[in-house]
Formats: C-alpha cells, structure tokens, sequence
C-alpha cells in the first residue's frame, strides 16, 4: 500500500537521520574527546613508493585504505634529506641546525656529547603535560645510551633500536656475530627472533590492546623500513650472508617491494587492532617518511634521492586520517614540513609548543580540515655534501649545488629541469638573500662530519656558538 505524501516524508526524514547519526556522532566525539595519536614514521620511503601516490609494480592496499578514509598531502616535505636531521626536527618541532646532533647527521655512532638533549622539550614530553601516556617502538637515532634516549625525552615506554639502521634479523648495526645487537627494552638490551618489521608492529598492536581508556595515548611506531640492509620478510638466507650492512652490492626491486609490502601489511594490522580495540573513530593516525627515497625508491615526478636536496630526496608522502574531522579522500596541496606535526598534534590535544622553544612550524589543523586556502611557506634546507642549500618561497625554489645555482617553479616544473635564474633575476636575488638571512640564525655546519670521518667526540671546536640551544 502507498504511503500518503506526509508519511512518505517522514519516513525520508527518519531514514535520513538514522544514517547520518553515526557520522554526526562520531564528529561531536571527535571534536569534544581527546583523541589518541598513532604516528607512522617510514624510513627511506620515496614519494611515489605507495601505490596511492603513483606505485604501479606493487600495490600497498592498507596505506592506500588509510588515504582513502583521511586525507592525502601532496606537497609535504622533510627537513632534511637524511635520517636524524628530520627526526630531531619532527620530534622539536625545529629547525635541526638549532642543535648540535641536528648538524648533517653526525649520530652516525656512539658519543656523549652529541644528542638529543634531555631537557629540550618534545612532543612526547609535551603531550605527557596535556595527560597523555607515550610510547616509542622503532628507531630512536637521536643520541645514545647513557646520557641520551627516548625514556629521557618524554617516552614512557620503548622497544627499538637506538642508532641508524639494523639488520632485519639478527638486529645488529654490523654484519656478523661479534657485533652486538642494537634492539632495547627501554634501556635494556634484549634478544628477539624475529624480522624486524613484525616485531615493531606486535609491539604496536600489543600496546593498543591494553590501552588505559583512561588516558589518550600517543604512539610512535618508527619503522627502519625500507631503509637498507635489502631484506625482505623471508630473506634470512640473504641476511647470513651480508659482509657489509650497507649492502652496497646487494637489493633489488623485487626485495624492495617485499620490504615495502611488510611495512604496509603492517599498517593494516595497527589498523584492525583500533578497530578491535573501538578506538579507530577516535584516533588521529598520521603516516609519512622521514626522507626521500634510496637506490630502489619510486621518486616520480621528482628527480633525485636521499641525500639531495633535489624534490625526490625531500618531498615525502604523506597521509592524516582523523574519522569526523578531515574529509575522508580529500587531497590537500598545503606545503608542509615534518616540524609541522608537533604544533599540529599539540593543538589536538589541546595544548601548544613551549614558549621558550617556540615551532619553526605551523599547525595544519585548520588546512586539514578543509575550512581554509593553503598558506604560502617559506622552508629552509642545507646538506653540507656538495654545499647545497634550498629555499621554498610559494612557488618558487632556490637550489645551490656546489657552484652551480637555480631557480624552479616547482608546482609546474617537478623535475627541476628549467633553470629560471635569468627570466626572473629579482626572485633568485631575492630568495638568495632570505637563505642567507636564516642561515646566520643557525648553528654553522662543521667543517667535517661524523659521516666523513670525524668521530662525534672530535667535534667539538668545529661548531659555532650561535643559537645554540
């Protein structure tokens, strides 16, 4: 039988309502309870490396799933084109040349000088005053044992390894067996069989299972991958045979691609282990890489790799999925830096940077949400190899690489192929002048790094005293 008009319409309206409810809900707990963070940091993972951002010889369906229910950056940048810098800058919400261990990598091995300092405020220590409980599993690489570490920075709780890179599975810094192994229960060694990848994410998927309800949590789950030595899930044969963790003479695309796989299906599981635990919709989870690419990435558009300044050794993917807050398959074409997340996920917690250590970056939460234009930024970069320098100025970039200097346009030219030095000679002076200008407000760059040769100890009348903090 035919309902009359005025049923009919009450009956829309009750069906409206019954399937909206849910998202309308889910945005008023987003908005009114404090969320949990999950921060997914890859290590060495190129632009293009997820299938979701132009990978088309494997795919990474969870990464891809995460993008589609959040929203996907497409102009987010590193801080440095290699692994400490950026981390010292995620984990301040600074420019690394601010401090000492931020200056060209020199955590390249054990010092007592070079570090994260204990009392520099992070976003862990920053977010334990906002009442959250804090945890690190992954990569530290911000300073060793005894005067530096995650347990002295804000974490509560860490599994990991404290230096640069391990093997997938003896989880030793060298190849072979004198060579101890670098995998800590927050200060203490331990020994776990295991590839390295699936140990971070047990250790992830078994600390959001026991999650207090009474307090949000912050978790940081810092991957080595895909970063070298080439070793794929069942590649343990490959791992007995290295002479050389650097595994200059080993890798391919198809063990690259395995070890990209097991970083995704990874991801999947923290996923799924939100969702069993009900915490999903109220959970920010963020997933981006510390730099460019390596030998076996996918940088496409972008020229260059890890160690560059070039866009394919900075621009970096990343992805931000917050259920009620941020459109779910939105692109967003904000400029961003990895600095940014500190001021960023404080203000979703509800609190904002030490004032005695103010951010170099912004909070995004208002371009995430979608309700305003992206900003135009100025972002800075140097890497003392072949003395190259960078700005960002909306548009446009300045490029030093030795002796040779450009100007791009890179919202049009990602290849950085027309050199527009002489088209526009305001704008390359003009930007030349501003690198300048910021580079006398930080540390200079020592005449030698750890990286070429000179032990952290060794460094210390080679830096200048300028904003030293």
């Amino acid at each position: 039988m035919k309902l009359p008009i005025t049923s009919r319409r009450r009956f829309l309206q009750a069906t409206t309502a019954a399937v909206l409810a849910p998202h309308l809900r889910i945005g008023r707990a987003a908005a009114t309870t404090t969320p949990n963070i999950v921060f997914i940091l890859a290590d060495d993972l190129g632009y293009a490396d997820l299938s979701v951002y132009g990978q088309t010889d494997y795919r990474t369906p969870n990464i891809d799933r995460l993008a589609a229910e959040g929203t996907r950056l497409t102009q987010a940048y590193a801080n440095s084109a290699v692994c400490s810098a950026t981390r010292l800058a995620l984990i301040t919400g600074r420019y690394q040349y601010r401090l000492r261990a931020g200056l060209e990598e020199p955590i390249a091995g054990p010092s007592d000088t070079i570090g994260l300092p204990p009392g520099h405020p992070t976003l862990p220590s920053l977010l334990k005053k906002s009442g959250y409980a804090t945890a690190l599993f992954g990569k530290w690489h911000l300073g060793y044992l005894p005067k530096f570490g995650p347990l002295k920075s804000g974490y509560d709780v860490f599994f990991g390894n404290y230096g640069g890179a391990i093997d997938y599975f003896t989880h030793r810094p060298e190849a072979g067996d004198k060579e101890p192994e670098d995998l800590y229960e927050g200060e203490v060694p331990v020994h776990k069989a295991g590839y390295y990848t699936q140990l971070l994410v047990d250790r992830a998927v078994d600390y959001i299972a026991h999650a207090s309800s009474a307090r949000p949590f912050l978790l940081s789950l810092h991957f080595t991958a895909p970063h070298w030595p080439w070793e794929g899930p069942a590649d343990e044969a490959v791992s007995r045979e290295l002479t050389d963790i650097f595994d200059y003479d080993g890798g391919n695309l198809a063990i690259y691609a395995k070890m990209v796989g097991a970083l995704d299906e990874g991801v999947g599981r923290v996923l799924s282990a939100l969702e069993r635990k009900g915490l999903d919709q109220n959970t920010i989870v963020v997933f981006t890489s510390d730099n460019g690419g390596e030998r076996f990435a996918k940088t496409w558009p972008f020229s260059g790799q890890k160690t560059e300044l070039l866009e394919g050794g900075i621009r970096v993917p990343a992805i931000v999925r917050w259920p009620g807050q941020f459109a779910p398959g939105a692109i967003n074409n904000q400029v961003s830096i990895s600095m940014d997340w500190l001021p960023t996920l404080l203000a979703v917690a509800g609190g904002e940077p030490d004032p005695a250590y103010p951010s170099d970056g912004i909070n995004l939460l208002p371009q995430l949400r979608g309700g305003q234009n992206p900003i135009e930024r100025t972002l800075y970069w140097r890497y003392k190899s072949n003395h190259q320098r960078a700005i960002r100025d909306g548009n446009f970039k300045y490029l030093k690489i030795n002796d040779n200097e450009f100007l791009f346009d890179v919202t049009v030219d990602q290849r950085e192929r027309a050199n527009l030095a002489h088209r526009q000679p305001k704008v390359f002076a003009d930007l030349k002048s501003k690198w300048t200008a910021w580079n006398s407000q930080m540390l200079s760059i020592p005449w030698r790094s750890y990286s070429h040769g000179v032990h952290p100890k060794n460094q210390a009348d080679h830096y200048s005293p300028q904003s030293h903090d």
